[in-house]
């Protein structure tokens, strides 16, 4: 189940590239059938999707035999939110929405169990293979990894101390709230936008911290890859099957939307 390395993670120490997608659909079947399209992680969201933990679960165990990296992304960053879903054997973490250190340096403790942090102990619980697996309260916080998501002017500001705090392995830049917190709301190619993106990458080169980034722009994911960053998010799952229906629909030249219709 939960028992082998963490290849996210230690290729992300390693500074090696990993390209993947987000899960927003809640769908089991549909991961599974985008994991063997060779992406390197897939992010299970459950701040902007209708996925429950027993969801979390069902996609996990998809992703547990195939090679591809799981990513959770917890609702928010809240002390049993993170409890729950490590508990359900998730192990890399996207927290969204950290603005200070103090909030990255919460968000850890959330992980840890006393009296490095606040994680409440199970020893029975699915990520410690129901209690077979009699090492994991030692191993856990060796074991866990997590990226946290810079999403305003305030992150920004505050980024390389966000960045230092012990147990943060990655920061992950989010465009979206991003350019709303600039004032360019559903604008991330707006030249300002991508001029902070741009700053925000320099100072984490500068500092040799990994970084993330998610883009729907094929042209922007290229350059992303080309740039060097860590962990490139290219698509989600919702875009793929729009892109795929609307290829379709172009290609017969809306007849079927015209049928559908009829």
């Amino acid at each position: 189940m939960t028992t082998t390395e963490n290849h996210f993670k230690r290729r992300l120490l390693a500074r090696e590239q990993q390209m993947g997608l987000f899960a927003t659909l809640n769908c089991a079947s549909l991961i599974e059938l985008l994991a063997g399209w060779g992406f390197d992680w897939v992010m299970i969201d459950t701040e902007h999707s209708p996925t429950e933990m027993a969801d979390v679960i069902s996609q996990l165990r998809v992703l547990d035999n195939s090679g591809v990296g799981a990513i959770v992304r917890p609702a928010w960053s809240d002390m049993v939110l993170i409890k729950r879903l490590l508990d359900a054997g998730a192990r890399n973490l996207l927290i969204p929405s950290v603005d200070t250190a103090e909030a990255a340096a919460a968000a850890v403790s959330y992980t840890r169990y006393a009296p490095e942090g606040v994680r409440g102990v199970s020893g029975s619980s699915r990520a410690a293979d129901y209690g077979q697996n009699t090492a994991y309260l030692k191993t856990a916080a060796a074991d866990i990894c997590i990226l946290v998501q810079i999403e305003t002017t305030t992150g920004l500001k505050n980024l390389e101390k966000i960045a230092a705090v012990p147990g943060v392995d990655g920061i992950f830049i989010g465009p979206a709230d991003l350019a709303a917190s600039l004032g360019h709301l559903g604008e991330t190619q707006h030249p300002e936008v991508q001029a902070a993106i741009e700053d925000a990458f320099r100072r984490l080169r500068a500092i040799n911290k990994p970084a993330g980034y998610l883009t729907l722009n094929q042209r922007e994911a290229k350059s992303r890859l080309t740039q060097g960053i860590h962990v490139v998010g290219v698509a989600t799952d919702t875009s793929i099957v729009n892109s795929g229906a609307a290829q379709i629909v172009d290609g017969l030249g809306g007849g079927v939307a015209e049928e559908a219709a009829s």
